[in-house]
């Protein structure tokens, strides 16, 4: 799972051919989430409240960064680092 930024200790991540809808994966320690690109809801997982915050903050100044990965991802490219918070 190739990671594309780490801030705060949150690891964020995306697989290469993934099922849609575009999401990421964060991960908080012991916590992981699946997170949707396109309304940065919860799609599976679970994250403490802060981390979330942070996670969402960070997303949505970088969603179309994220879809950019998200394409490259399913065409088994490779994915570009994203800028931390």
């Amino acid at each position: 799972m190739p990671e594309i930024c780490r801030f705060y200790g949150i690891v964020i991540a995306m697989y290469f051919d993934e099922h849609n809808p575009p999401h990421f994966h964060a991960r908080y320690g012991e916590y992981n989430a699946s997170i949707l690109i396109n309304d940065f809801s919860v799609r599976e997982g679970w994250l403490p409240p802060k981390a979330l915050g942070l996670v969402i903050e960070w997303a949505s100044q970088h969603k179309e960064d994220l879809l950019m990965n998200w394409n490259l991802a399913a065409n088994g490219k490779t994915l570009h680092s994203i800028e931390p918070l």
